[in-house]
């Protein structure tokens, strides 16, 4: 008797869906949950690696933040040519090379991913990023945070209205 094969669920959209001024939210975990991003040089890097693959695709950045042992963010396509996924992907492989080369910690095989369809669902989102350290107990304001941010935007802007909200 064969033994059955696992198949994985594939719970991404189609790649069209990442194309164009799509807005969208995710999550990528560091394999068992072991805390990376506690030295801002990491940090440093990695906001780097995700700056350039953000450029490269034409898109924006308008909110992340590095937990320590998995980061949120958020990609916008600026143009119909931008490319979330590209960016996604691009951003993932060389931050997977980077640390097969400096340390012995790996991404998880996937990462949580959804387009935000709403300026309402926007809102919720960056209010949910930026305050996840302090629900985490990290810190007791968000801006205490130092591995919050943004990339093309002005993040305490933005923020201005979406937390008074």
């Amino acid at each position: 008797m064969k033994p059955e094969r696992i198949r994985r669920k594939k719970h991404h959209l189609p790649r069209l869906n990442y194309v164009g001024e799509v807005c969208v939210a995710l999550t990528a975990c560091i394999e068992a949950a072991r805390p990376i991003f506690r030295k801002s040089e990491i940090v440093v890097t990695f906001t780097d690696i995700l700056r350039e693959a953000a450029e490269r695709n034409d898109c924006v950045v308008p909110v992340y933040c590095f937990m320590p042992e998995h980061l949120h963010r958020v990609i916008k396509g600026q143009t119909q040519g931008a490319d979330t996924w590209k960016a996604i992907c691009r951003f993932k492989q060389r931050t997977g090379y980077w640390l097969s080369q400096n340390s012995s910690v790996i991404w998880q095989s996937d990462f949580y991913d959804h387009i935000i369809c709403r300026d309402e669902s926007f809102a919720n989102q960056v209010r949910y990023i930026v305050t996840n350290p302090v629900r985490r107990g990290l810190v007791e304001n968000w801006e205490d945070y130092p591995f919050t941010g943004s990339i093309g935007f002005n993040l305490k802007e933005l923020l201005s209205d979406i937390l008074t909200t």
